[in-house]
């Protein structure tokens, strides 16, 4: 795992308070490397939304933002239910099979950190998205996903939402393999937009 890798997990596992402001020699320090790949890591980070500008030419971990999260789903409850059905008439058993794969393996382990349950999150989506053989438009939803990635693994931790999350995502499976679209399309942004809400509601009563 690369410098970048590991500082993004810890960002992910909340090793970084929202607000802190992460400094290129304390890093260098903790990580145990010279400056230079500090920097380069920390600038992409900042170049992927999981860091913000402090000062001059620092950076802080961004503050959990209600209004972000909000946009954030109310874009991905419009664009996903339509890239998923998009796929539909694609999705044969390999690739049905390969996802329900995914889903048992968020099952068969009780203990996974924030950065793997938002990558198996992720995986499971992208895998049935790859299908629709719409590259423009998974990118767009791929970049989402990215930006949400800070707040899938906090949600799971801190609402307890995995096991809701899980089975919404069976139920999403289940209707595709009937062929249900339109179902399966309904689940999605219900899915969606019922996450968000929690943890809007969650960030601005905390």
């Amino acid at each position: 795992m690369g410098l970048y890798e590991k500082i993004k997990a810890d960002l992910q596992r909340g090793r970084f308070a929202p607000g802190q402001v992460l400094r290129q020699v304390e890093l260098a320090e903790l990580y145990d490397v010279s400056r230079i790949p500090v920097r380069d890591a920390l600038h992409q980070l900042r170049n992927e939304g999981w860091l913000s500008p402090h000062g001059k030419r620092g950076v802080a971990v961004p503050q959990f933002d209600p209004i972000e999260v909000e946009d954030l789903y109310l874009m991905r409850m419009r664009l996903e239910p339509l890239l998923q059905t998009l796929a539909l008439n694609k999705l044969n058993r390999e690739v049905l099979g390969r996802a329900n794969d995914i889903l048992d393996s968020m099952e068969a382990s009780t203990q996974m950190s924030a950065e793997q349950i938002g990558n198996l999150n992720w995986q499971f989506h992208a895998c049935i998205y790859k299908a629709a053989e719409r590259p423009t438009l998974f990118s767009a939803v791929e970049q989402l996903h990215r930006q949400c990635e800070r707040y899938i693994g906090y949600q799971s931790r801190s609402l307890q939402y995995q096991n809701t999350s899980q089975g919404e995502h069976f139920s999403i499976l289940k209707a595709l393999k009937r062929g249900d679209g339109e179902l399966a399309a309904t689940l999605l942004a219900q899915h969606i937009e019922a996450a968000g809400k929690s943890l809007v509601s969650y960030l601005r009563s905390s």
